[in-house]
């Protein structure tokens, strides 16, 4: 079975269901293009069947036209001719001016009952007749060549009825010669009684010329036929399709033929094919009224849908030009199917690195709380793309918290690189450095050695002494900070130079107190540019408005009420940069003081056995275990001879200050002096597993303290230098 299945997959593969696709399409649109046809078709027979009878309803009222008006001459004279039946001259008169009156009436005759004058047999029917030479009359055509009128029907009809009467046409055979038809209608004289016929001959040569102008089609052409079929009016021997009317004549007249009525009409319709092979079909319908003719239209197929076959046809060939198309465009799409492939591996491939870099991005950020009573710390990035600009970090070394935020030119994959390396700079230089303007330098060499493409990175720089509130920052073009201290207010800083941009830039450092429970807020330009769908940024006028009315929230509440109020203003604007902030809380814990003491000495290595003498009796106090407090004594001991060695030029004499304070669980060592600058902690760790000769000089006696105290700080005060030693304790 599994074979089978391959070879399906084998022989339906890719080329071959494209193919399979194409047969198809070709087949959809042949199908839908025959029932386009089909449908048309129908419409058109609908429209030829509505043609039809409108031509043949114009047609009869043509004919009818003339048949009323012959009517309606012959029965105003009646009344007149009943008048003058006793008066022979009076009646010639009367039937020359009957003839004169149109001129398609060819003759106006009066056929009296035999005997109604003269002897009792004898036939009287005088006749005024059109000629070449004018109008003229006949005193009686029955006395010529056995012309017995009472045989015929145009008299024994209305004298039998009493009703008018149409003849069917025939050739007047007396003087004329010519195709006509007569009406009649009975005479009754004075008294009542029938005393014979009038009749109008009425031409019909005018029919064939009237009937056959300006028809529907080209080709198309009429007839009036006899109710029984006999043809009355044909087309001009010069009509191009004229040897076709005997087939339709014989179409009528044939009750076999199939035949159908056409909808909502009593018109009939035959559908025939010609001699040379033409598809045609023949109109019919009775007239209403006398004489009970019939009007008969012809129309052939390939002039009635001859516009449709030309649609076809066009619409065949753009068809066979679209299928023409259609195979080169598949010939092309297959022709780079491979290149198209491989272009697609290799957008999963920057796919899937976009997303290691997204998580390696990630992992750079801080993720463990710090364990520290003194700061509450949140911060939140939300990048527009896979990788982002923006960075914030922040740790904690020698009871400071150094924290950063930044953001680097442009968004995307370059930002992210060059922001990563801003990154682990400041990770890397603040380890040894607390001076926040020397980290900014060293970072700010870094990114312009070798920075040819020009990018430049936003960054700020701030380090909190824990113990003090004394912030030191430095700023390098980065957007302004805010202090929450009751009303939000912006830090000041100077602005300085972006990094990336001046290899020798100076950047100063500035300093501030965050006194207990204010916040500092950093951000970058994400948050204030953000824009909704109108392009207007939400602006720090509103991120103030928003910090003003929560003043007092943590920071992470504070950072989840600043996205929710800036999500609502951008709505369903696509997020054009990325975002990024940074809160601290500096929140100092007070505990209760149990000892303190203090000792001040001279900068003399004599004093030394004060300083011990003074930890260990503090430690007594305590009850401290030995171990611990021959410890402390060596770190404080320690800090005292480095302070006496570096702090003072040899020979100038200085005091040195230690103040001893003792909480319920740990001890906290303040040691001053009036001494040049030195921050102990800003040196580097001993590389202990280094022989001594190898080791460089000087460091073992900050490493030592370092072993021995649970955090060392230093800060310079008001020209002093304030080295802190904490170490905790269990009684």
């Amino acid at each position: 079975m599994k074979k089978l299945l391959d070879k399906i997959k084998k022989l339906f593969n890719r080329r071959t269901w494209i193919t399979l696709i194409i047969v198809f399409a070709a087949l959809l649109i042949e199908l839908f293009s025959w029932a386009q046809y089909y449908y048309t078709k129908q419409l058109l027979e609908e429209e030829l069947e509505k043609k039809a009878a409108i031509e043949m309803t114009m047609k009869a009222i043509l004919v009818k036209s003339m048949l009323n008006t012959t009517e309606q001459v012959l029965n105003s004279h009646v009344t007149e001719i009943t008048k003058l039946t006793e008066d022979r001259d009076d009646i010639h008169d009367a039937l020359r001016t009957i003839v004169e009156a149109n001129d398609y009436f060819t003759g106006v005759g009066l056929a009296f009952e035999p005997g109604y004058y003269g002897g009792h047999d004898e036939l009287y029917e005088p006749w005024a007749f059109n000629s070449k030479d004018g109008v003229k009359v006949k005193e009686n055509i029955a006395m010529r060549g056995g012309h017995d009128y009472t045989n015929f029907k145009f008299y024994t009809e209305p004298m039998s009825t009493g009703k008018p009467y149409w003849s069917d046409p025939y050739i007047d055979s007396v003087e004329t010669k010519s195709f006509i038809t007569t009406y009649s209608v009975p005479i009754i004289d004075k008294s009542g009684q029938k005393a014979g016929i009038a009749g109008i001959d009425l031409s019909l040569e005018w029919l064939s010329d009237s009937l056959n102008n300006r028809h529907m089609y080209p080709s198309s052409f009429c007839m009036l036929l006899t109710d029984d079929g006999k043809l009355i009016s044909q087309p001009s021997k010069n009509h191009s399709r004229y040897k076709d009317f005997d087939d339709a004549i014989r179409l009528i007249n044939d009750s076999t033929a199939n035949a159908r009525t056409v909808a909502k009409s009593k018109i009939k319709v035959i559908e025939f094919d010609t001699e040379d092979g033409k598809e045609a079909c023949v109109f019919f319908h009775h007239m209403k009224g006398n004489p009970h003719w019939m009007i008969a239209v012809v129309c052939y197929d390939d002039e009635v849908y001859a516009g449709l076959k030309a649609i076809r046809l066009r619409t065949g060939l753009l068809m066979l030009l679209g299928f023409m198309l259609l195979g080169y465009i598949i010939y092309r799409f297959l022709k780079n199917n491979k290149r198209m492939a491989q272009n697609e591996i290799e957008r999963e491939r920057l796919s899937s690195e976009l997303q290691v870099a997204k998580r390696i991005q990630s992992e750079m950020l801080p993720h463990d709380d710090i364990s520290h009573n003194n700061i509450d710390i949140a911060a939140t990035l939300l990048a527009a793309r896979e990788v982002g600009g923006d960075i914030y970090d922040y740790f904690l070394r020698d009871d400071k918290l150094f924290f950063c935020i930044g953001d680097a030119s442009g968004k995307g994959v370059a930002s992210a690189l060059i922001m990563s390396v801003t990154h682990s700079m400041f990770r890397s230089f603040g380890s040894r450095e607390s001076n926040p303007a020397r980290i900014m330098q060293s970072i700010n060499q870094a990114v312009c050695h070798g920075n040819d493409s020009s990018m430049f990175v936003t960054f700020f720089i701030g380090v909190l002494d824990l113990p003090t509130g004394r912030l030191h920052y430095c700023n390098a073009g980065h957007d302004t900070p805010v202090v929450i201290a009751g009303e939000p207010c912006k830090l000041d800083v100077k602005a300085n130079m972006a990094l990336g941009i001046v290899k020798d830039w100076f950047y100063e450092r500035q300093e501030t107190i965050l006194k207990p429970g204010d916040t500092l807020l950093l951000y970058t330009d994400g948050l204030t540019e953000a824009m909704d769908a109108k392009h207007q940024q939400f602006g720090l006028q509103r991120v103030m408005e928003t910090i003003s009315s929560h003043p007092d929230e943590a920071p992470q509440r504070l950072l989840d009420t600043l996205t929710g109020t800036m999500s609502r203003f951008v709505g369903n604007a696509e997020q054009s940069d990325d975002l990024t902030m940074l809160a601290v809380r500096y929140s100092p814990a007070v505990k209760e003081t149990v000892l303190k003491q203090g000792l001040a000495i001279e900068n003399d290595l004599s004093h030394i056995a004060q300083v011990n003498d003074f930890v260990t009796e503090f430690c007594n106090h305590l009850n401290l275990d030995k171990s611990l407090a021959t410890n402390m004594r060596l770190a404080i001991e320690e800090a005292v001879v480095n302070i006496i060695n570096y702090a003072y030029p040899k020979g100038e004499k200085g005091d040195i200050g230690i103040v001893a304070s003792a909480t319920s669980d740990s001890i906290e060592w303040v040691i001053t002096d009036n001494g040049v600058a030195f921050a102990p902690t800003d040196a580097p760790d001993v590389d202990t597993s280094l022989s001594a000769e190898d080791r460089q000089i000087g460091g073992l006696g900050i490493f030592l303290v370092r072993q021995l105290m649970d955090t060392i700080n230093y800060e310079r005060i008001d020209h002093k230098n304030v080295l802190t030693l904490t170490k905790k304790y269990q009684k």
